[in-house]
């Protein structure tokens, strides 16, 4: 299950463990593709992984600190540090793969 989270909620939420987190826009056509996606994702690999959306628009903070400029934007955290990212629309097989290699 994927949990949305604000910008103040954001370093608590991805602090321990994996975290997978979805930056993305309501206004995003390429992110309203990936939202089921990674909501798929999430229900086949939430056992491993923590799954968290945030909205680029109501976390500028976080964005400027992480360099995305393009949405939408997958990172996966381990233990509060991005280890790895994904931009752009992926289908679901490679979604999974991107996460899993990055456990």
């Amino acid at each position: 299950m994927v949990k949305q989270i604000s910008e103040s909620e954001f370093d608590e939420a991805v602090k321990n463990g994996v975290s997978a987190v979805d930056f993305s826009a309501v206004w995003c056509g390429p992110c309203k593709m990936l939202g089921p996606v990674f909501e798929k994702v999430s229900e086949k690999l939430g056992d491993k992984v923590n799954f968290f959306k945030v909205d680029v628009d109501e976390a500028p903070n976080l964005c400027q600190k992480l360099g995305i400029m393009s949405v939408p934007a997958v990172f996966v955290f381990k233990d509060g540090n991005p280890v790895a990212n994904s931009v752009g629309f992926v289908p679901e097989a490679q979604l999974e793969e991107f996460i899993s290699g990055n456990l």
